[in-house]
């Protein structure tokens, strides 16, 4: 009954209070479908496209189309493509789901539609002050170019019917290993959760993690990295397999814990782990958690092409993405279980309430257990650090 509220809310009539450019906005939009490149790989996020699309097209006559990407970079290199054949408009790609190096890029080289952000009605609903989590992508500010959608942070998995305290930082992740060896592994590097993990390790273990948000430079590479290739070495040598190959993916390591093959695992969504309990996919006994001195977060955006055919209907869905009532349903962890990108404070009573009455979980880690949100690294460091990486410990 509570999800068909917040759907019948998320289908109600607009703030009485819209620009005339954005009824235009709805206008245009109507009858497209829009051609959204999203990471294909997770079931409930693809179901709740899915949703999404079914709502859009009943309120506003728009429809999605997700195309299921494995590699973000695959969409960007299609729009350089288009761009480089002299496509200038009615792009394949109309709207992309973007973070990091792959939003940089396409801002370097103009690629991107905007700024639009301040465009949408729903956008009174975020912090947009300088320097807030919804104007910055990983150390890139975002300046309008790209729309927030949901909320993304670090955390460690582990079931406590086999595990009774949980290494807590990098340092006693070491040590838990080397007591346990085989236990752990991490997904491969290449893939974005394992290079969410050694930059996890690095900005414990670099000297002075400020030197992280600036483009990297191989003085400061070098500098920064020395302890966690130290630590990375008498890690290996107990992971999973000694080390020698690793779970392609994130879904593939929770199918592993599950399995008991071994103990802990991670993930980059704080509710991933009782919307697994949910559906069977993990014990009951399986708990998310925060390390100590928190963990890295941010903001998944979407970002609309230079050149997208269906701009218009693109917008369209990245304000309803911003609707109080589809970001609830979102965190909902029997839907998808996605951290909510909006201002609480900007937020009504009703608003608020939606929240409140949102299921909950023994697995399901507070915002104070989660601790604080560590910042992204500049995308240059990532780059360099799966290259060096791959460089060191792959034959």
């Amino acid at each position: 009954m509570r999800l068909a509220v917040l759907a019948a809310a998320i289908l109600a009539a607009a703030s009485p209070v819209m620009a005339t450019n954005w009824n235009d906005t709805l206008a245009a939009a109507k009858g497209q479908t829009v051609y959204w490149n999203a990471w294909g790989g997770d079931e409930r996020t693809n179901s709740f496209i899915a949703w999404a699309s079914d709502a859009l097209s009943a309120r506003y006559g728009v429809t999605i189309q997700q195309v299921k990407l494995t590699d973000t970079a695959e969409a960007v290199t299609r729009v350089i493509a288009e761009k480089a054949a002299g496509v200038t408009e009615n792009g394949s790609v109309d709207m992309i789901w973007i973070n990091g190096a792959n939003f940089l890029s396409m801002k370097q080289q103009g690629l991107l539609f905007g700024p639009f952000v301040a465009d949408l009605p729903n956008a009174r609903y975020l912090d947009l002050a300088s320097g807030s989590a919804a104007t910055v992508d990983f150390t890139v500010p975002v300046e309008g170019y790209e729309s927030p959608w949901r909320l993304a942070k670090f955390v460690m998995t582990y079931d406590s019917a086999r595990v009774s305290e949980p290494p807590r930082s990098m340092r006693a992740l070491l040590k838990w290993a080397q007591q346990h060896p085989g236990r752990f592994t991490h997904p491969a590097v290449s893939n974005f959760m394992g290079a969410t993990f050694l930059k996890q390790a690095l900005i414990e273990l670099a000297p002075d993690a400020s030197v992280l948000q600036s483009p990297v430079t191989d003085e400061a590479f070098a500098a920064a990295t020395g302890p966690l290739w130290q630590w990375y070495d008498a890690l290996r040598p107990n992971l999973w397999h000694s080390g020698e190959t690793f779970p392609e993916n994130a879904s593939i390591q929770e199918q592993m814990l599950n399995d008991g093959e071994i103990d802990i695992a991670m993930s980059f969504d704080p509710a991933s782990t009782a919307a697994a309990i949910e559906k069977g996919l993990l014990p009951g006994t399986a708990r998310a958690y925060g390390l100590e001195g928190g963990t890295i977060g941010n903001i998944s955006f979407v970002a609309i092409p230079f050149n997208a055919a269906h701009k218009e209907g693109a917008m369209v869905v990245a304000n309803f993405l911003l609707d109080p009532a589809t970001q609830a349903r979102a965190q909902d962890i029997t839907v998808l279980g996605s951290y909510s990108v909006l201002d609480q404070d900007k937020l009504g009573p009703q608003e608020r309430a939606e929240f409140a009455a949102l299921p909950t979980s023994p697995a399901l880690p507070t915002n104070e257990e989660l601790g604080v949100t560590l910042v992204e690294p500049h995308p240059s460091w990532m780059t360099r650090l799966t290259d060096v990486w791959a460089q060191r410990y792959t034959k």
